[in-house]
């Protein structure tokens, strides 16, 4: 019998955005058969994982924040030597990228890239010394993942990576847990229309220009109201607009939600508005699950995925007023609780991409490929 290869995945907690989703999702998944999987939680203080199968192994290493977690990530690794390393989010890529020089010998590293660098870079939002940080660490990573090929070349451009630095891997979506969510209670009251928005409260997912939009929604639709699940550094900000704004009585932050999906049922469309984005999970759950779709041009990845697509509006620059403009667009074409048949025939683009690449278990395969693929460079 072949010996299973140890394989460590990182991020800072199990509560959080797409990010952290997907490497739990890749915790599940990944072969149990082929790989020892352990998953490294740096700000966690609890290694209670229910939702993750019992072969995986948790270690909470209780850092007050990620930059904090050095010391404790490297006995870890040190204890573990794993053959290889998944870390799942920029700034825990950088601590792990700088900390490579004293793992284990042969100790292979890969990191997922979650957004646009680019993007990101330009935001204003990061510390400057940044770029500085992409193009010193990315290169001691044996491969950088991003979800789309709009995120590999504008990553390649920006850090002067070569394409065989890169690999181009999707996110994957849970369709079984997506399609049983069909039939929950979901959160919602009133006659609507319902607006969902899901992410972490930071100033790239653009709740803020979320609510300016809707305020001018609501003079239209007088009734509707939004949920925006999430939890993060800008909730207190984005409270405090919603009150400038007169809509307290209109929008709900119920915080993280572990199961987003669940609020699916009952909704009228979900709205993404992120000033720059990756390839949201989110997304790619909404448009399984058929829920219609209003999203920003936040990167090339979304709009190819979307445009074209019956049950999606795309605004045509980022911007409120686009915003709003875009979802009242859709409000006026929707009857009440329409869900978009996605299928190959009627929308070329998406559906072979949710059926397709983004399936659970397809997307595991392409990942475990990429793991196996490293582990063989390492031997040679």
């Amino acid at each position: 019998m072949t010996q299973r290869r140890r394989v460590l995945l990182l991020i800072p907690h199990l509560g959080g955005g797409g990010a952290e989703q997907v490497t739990a999702l890749l915790a599940r998944g990944l072969s149990s058969e082929k790989y020892e999987v352990h998953l490294g939680l740096v700000t966690q203080a609890s290694s209670h994982a229910e939702s993750l199968p019992p072969g995986v192994t948790v270690h909470a290493l209780e850092a007050s924040r990620v930059r904090s977690g050095a010391v404790p990530l490297l006995r870890l690794v040190r204890r573990l030597r794993p053959a290889l390393i998944l870390s799942g989010m920029a700034h825990l890529n950088f601590l792990v990228l700088l900390l490579r020089p004293f793992f284990p010998p042969r100790t292979r590293v890969l990191v997922r890239q979650n957004a646009t660098v680019s993007a990101a870079l330009a935001s204003g939002s990061l510390p400057p010394y940044t770029r500085l940080l992409y193009r010193l660490l990315y290169r001691r990573a044996d491969r950088v993942i991003c979800q789309t090929r709009a995120m590999a070349g504008d990553l390649a451009a920006e850090l002067d990576l070569s394409d065989d630095r890169i690999a181009v891997l999707p996110n994957p979506v849970d369709l079984d847990a997506i399609l049983a969510a069909a039939d929950d209670t979901a959160p919602w009251t009133g006659p609507g229309p319902h607006l969902l928005a899901l992410g972490r409260l930071s100033r790239e997912k653009g709740f803020d220009l979320l609510l300016q939009a809707f305020a001018a929604v609501r003079r239209q639709f007088p009734s509707a109201d939004l949920v925006i699940a999430g939890a993060g550094p800008e909730e207190s900000a984005l409270r405090a607009l919603c009150g400038s704004l007169g809509l307290q009585a209109a929008v709900r932050f119920p915080g993280h939600l572990r199961r987003p999906y669940a609020c699916f049922p009952g909704a009228t469309l979900l709205v993404l508005s992120s000033r720059h984005e990756g390839m949201p999970n989110a997304l790619l759950e909404a448009a399984a699950a058929g829920l219609p779709i209003v999203a920003l041009p936040a990167s090339g990845g979304i709009v190819e995925l979307l445009r074209d697509d019956p049950g999606a509006w795309l605004a045509p620059e980022i911007s409120s007023a686009a915003l709003a403009g875009a979802i009242l667009d859709a409000l006026e074409a929707l009857p009440p609780g329409q869900r978009i048949a996605r299928k190959p025939t009627s929308s070329p683009r998406l559906m072979p991409h949710i059926a397709g690449e983004f399936e659970f278990e397809r997307a595991i395969e392409s990942y475990e490929a990429l793991i196996d693929t490293t582990l063989a460079e390492a031997r040679a």
